[in-house]
């Protein structure tokens, strides 16, 4: 019923407790026209309270579709819901990279820059970021890896696999993709206890490998956005434990993007 599928859908953004368990096939393709609505609100979420025309973005990331892919649910049992799923253009992940060393004209990728450099200003690495930015001869990717909270890491690995392909296809093809550094935000929960005898502060990244990634950062550093996440803000883990979001931005040598994903496979193995 369309209750259920309801239900079903906001079970995706409740907080994973470790037990739940997704009994569905995904698969990997390009992104789509369709898509649009999806990859727009996995924008949203990881861009949280920013001023960034996150249309303009989807759009980009769309037009370049010979890069990157959008996970999709393979096997559906009943008629009706693949007539939904093609009506939504439901996905439940978004994995792809953007040159934000060109094209500085455009207003996302100009509101990106302003953003990153905005929130690293009382950071450690603020003016290693910023000399990386500004030198557009050694070009930075922003890599995007998003996807629903409880798919599985492992899903990590064909997509980031299929990403290097196809960068390495766009380069031999003379296209901008030729990066020396990459730069993820990622997201993460930190756990509060209300108990001050208990020392309880423990980092949860939505994405488990991306603390993997975090440890080969050149540059990076942290911010709440615990006020403008109010889907998350207030959700308790346990009686005495809360969950305040935060995002990590780091950087990365784009040469070490293959080990990165060889260590990745070791962490979900």
């Amino acid at each position: 019923s369309q209750d259920e599928n309801q239900e079903s859908d906001t079970s995706m953004d409740d907080i994973y407790s470790g037990n739940e368990k997704l009994q569905v096939d995904f698969e990997g393709r390009n992104p789509i026209d369709s898509d649009f609505d999806g990859i727009k609100q996995m924008l949203n979420q990881l861009f949280l309270n920013a001023k960034l025309n996150t249309n303009e973005l989807t759009d980009l990331l769309i037009a370049q579709n010979y890069v990157g892919s959008v996970i999709w649910q393979s096997e559906i049992d009943e008629e009706d819901d693949e007539s939904d799923m093609d009506d939504s253009g439901l996905i439940f992940g978004f994995t792809s990279v953007l040159n934000i060393s060109q094209r500085l004209e455009m207003e996302c990728i100009k509101q990106i820059r302003q953003y990153l450099l905005e929130k690293s200003q009382n950071a450690e690495g603020s003016g290693t970021l910023k000399k990386i930015l500004e030198d557009v001869d050694h070009p930075v990717g922003f890599l995007i890896n998003e996807r629903f909270i409880n798919i599985p890491p492992m899903i990590s690995i064909p997509l980031l696999d299929s990403l290097q392909k196809e960068i390495k296809r766009a380069v031999e093809k003379k296209m901008p993709f030729n990066f020396d550094y990459f730069l993820m935000i990622l997201k993460y929960y930190k756990t509060d206890s209300k108990k001050k005898s208990k020392k309880y502060d423990e980092i949860n990244f939505s994405n488990p490998e991306e603390e993997v990634i975090a440890k080969d950062a050149i540059v990076s550093f942290d911010y709440s956005v615990a006020e403008a996440d109010t889907g998350l803000t207030g959700n308790w883990l346990e009686d005495d434990v809360a969950l305040t979001p935060y995002r990590k931005v780091i950087v990365f040598e784009a040469k070490k993007l293959p080990e990165i994903v060889g260590r990745i496979k070791e962490f979900v193995e």
